[in-house]
């Protein structure tokens, strides 16, 4: 199984930091592209290096490489989850803009109809953040905002970051056990 992860300039880059370590630790292939924007969100959030990250991908892609093999329909990966999704990389995917790696995998997750995964992360949302939501929904996206929930009690960041990188799993039908579902 091969799953890309983009993680875009959105506040939130443990989302996909934590679905990383998962997916290795599952022996998943991952397909990893940082955008130079992430990288600064890095710096500021976390204390992982941007070279930390990239280490627990099995391939890692320069947001600016067409020439990556996710970059086509023809390369056989089961889907894309992109944690977080910054609202402007959520304008590229709805719209169909390809201006960079996460978008064109992005579009090619949907013109081959896999899975797409956007963990968007912002926060009041205007109208266009709202339509370009329904776009992508419509083209066939699966939209999961960064809203974890608190019915687990969460103790810890940690546990909110699991809700919401467990769920992202469960949509992609990848069996984990991260976090305390309802009963």
């Amino acid at each position: 199984m091969e799953i890309v992860i983009g993680i875009s300039g959105a506040s939130g880059a443990q989302y996909g930091i934590r679905l990383l370590e998962v997916l290795s630790e599952m022996d998943i292939d991952t397909h990893l592209v940082l955008t130079e924007a992430a990288k600064k969100i890095l710096k500021v959030e976390t204390d992982y290096t941007t070279e930390d990250i990239e280490d627990m991908a099995t391939a890692v892609y320069d947001e600016k490489d067409f020439t990556a093999p996710i970059a086509s329909g023809s390369h056989p990966f089961e889907g894309m989850i992109i944690a977080p999704c910054s609202m402007k990389t959520l304008a590229s995917v709805a719209n169909g803009t390809s201006d960079n790696l996460i978008a064109r995998a992005a579009d090619v997750c949907l013109k081959e109809r896999r899975k797409l995964i956007l963990m968007t992360r912002e926060t009041p949302l205007s109208g266009i953040h709202i339509e370009n939501m329904l776009r992508a929904h419509n083209a066939g996206a699966i939209l999961l905002p960064a809203c974890p929930g608190f019915y687990n009690r969460p103790n810890a960041m940690e546990e909110l970051i699991d809700f919401m990188a467990g769920r992202a799993l469960d949509l992609m039908k990848i069996e984990n056990s991260i976090y305390r579902r309802w009963k």
